[in-house]
């Protein structure tokens, strides 16, 4: 292979992955846990930006129970951004496993 032909595909690799990086900023994943009582929402950049708890599942007497909804719901909306990153990211780089990127 030719060094100037890998030069450009490398420069184009790093391109994609750079626009790449920029459209896993915007990403959001909503999860929700208790049937729906508890829904929380991710962004890219792996912060949670909303968690809406239903009324009905507040309940003085069950504490342990929102407690564990919500956190169920924050790690399931977390997973799914960061599988929704790692995808973007794998198609950036042709499926190419580099260290350092998720």
């Amino acid at each position: 292979m030719d060094m100037k032909k890998m030069m450009k595909q490398a420069q184009r690799m790093q391109a994609e992955l750079a626009k790449a990086q920029e459209e896993i900023k915007d990403l959001t994943f909503e999860a929700t846990a208790g049937g729906g009582m508890v829904k929380a929402v991710a962004t890219g950049d792996m912060a949670i930006s909303s968690i809406t708890i239903d009324p009905e599942a507040v309940d003085p007497e069950d504490v342990e129970m929102l407690q564990d909804m919500v956190a169920a719901a924050v790690n399931e909306a977390l997973r799914g951004v960061s599988d929704m990153s790692a995808q973007r990211l794998s198609a950036a780089t042709g499926g190419m496993s580099i260290p350092g990127l998720m």
